[in-house]
């Protein structure tokens, strides 16, 4: 791709940043991922990029020095410490890595940082938190750093999936940076972006059905290791979907039958295209690990506009200094 930029990218998971970062003109050198399925689902899709395995797949054992330089450190670092459908124990949580994110940052001293994670992170138990990590960036020479909530509907995406993006740029290139603020244009209800799914079985129902779906989705819930399975969340989430006409007590292996009855459920590629990813994506694994890599996924068109406008702040101050 011409004038692309270098990124390595941290807790990579499915591929969802990832495949965000290669559209806004990012090449990989390195992807970070502990799951053996998500990283199976990296190479299956892009078979050249450079996917870490061994002991390193952990962040917390990854050597981030060989890449020195480049131009972005992004990742997706466990949500549950910040969720508040866990225990919101933030810095006590085991799960939070953000302190080794800042070590990464340190090692490769890039020109831009980019991390997201749930809304739940500006809740005004973690303000101290937040301060702690701006002021560690700030340390490093990112004298632009901070955060932003967005909607994933504000970027087409046909889901609402409120999402925490913190970028941080280097004091060279800070001038040149501004927030995306979405397409303007209405993302498509549940209905209209999985009609064609649901029909491909030739259910008949599948118009009605398309009627009946007329919002965007709510948000998906992806689980953990630990807890979670091929469901669409708790029984809060459940009933939403159900208002659209969608069972969400698990994950179909097929479209619905010509003569099915009732609420349909969703498969996993029904959700990857909820989650903005689009039909050739593959993901590795049986329908439980499948599920978890999209429901955890950041959803591609606003890793793509948010890196967009890194890339563009990096460029912009390359071509001034030639110039």
């Amino acid at each position: 791709m011409p004038n692309e930029l270098s990124s390595i990218e941290l807790c990579a998971g499915g591929g969802g940043q990832a495949l965000g970062l290669e559209r806004a003109g990012f090449g990989h050198h390195a992807l970070v991922e502990i799951d053996d399925w998500s990283r199976a689902s990296l190479r299956l899709n892009r078979p050249a990029w450079n996917v870490i395995d061994g002991a390193q797949a952990d962040l917390t054992k990854f050597d981030a020095r060989p890449y020195h330089g480049v131009d972005l450190v992004a990742g997706g670092v466990p949500c549950p410490p910040f969720s508040v459908a866990g225990k919101q124990l933030g810095p006590a949580d085991e799960r939070d890595l953000f302190p080794e994110a800042i070590r990464v940052v340190d090692e490769v001293r890039p020109k831009a940082v980019m991390l997201e994670n749930v809304r739940g992170f500006l809740d005004a138990v973690f303000a101290d938190y937040r301060h702690r990590l701006r002021d560690d960036l700030r340390k490093l020479g990112y004298t632009f750093a901070d955060w932003h909530l967005y909607n994933a509907s504000d970027f087409g995406v046909p889901q609402l999936r409120p999402r925490v993006v913190i970028v941080a740029i280097h004091e060279r290139y800070a001038d040149g940076f501004q927030w995306p603020t979405g397409t303007g244009e209405r993302a498509a209800t549940v209905g209209e972006t999985l009609h064609d799914l649901m029909a491909a079985r030739g259910w008949k129902g599948a118009d009605a059905w398309r009627s009946r779906a007329d919002e965007i989705a709510p948000t998906i819930v992806g689980g953990s290791k630990k807890h979670g399975g091929p469901d669409l969340g708790p029984t809060r989430a459940r009933r939403a979907w159900a208002s659209l006409g969608v069972n969400g007590s698990s994950i179909a292996e097929t479209p619905p039958d010509p003569d099915f009855t009732g609420m349909p459920r969703l498969t996993v590629r029904m959700v990857a295209r909820l989650q903005g990813f689009p039909d050739d994506w593959q993901f590795a694994g049986r329908k439980t690990a499948a599920y978890r890599q999209v429901g955890n996924a950041f959803p591609p068109p606003v890793a793509a506009a948010v890196a967009g406008r890194i890339k563009a702040a990096i460029t912009a101050r390359r071509l001034h200094a030639v110039a």
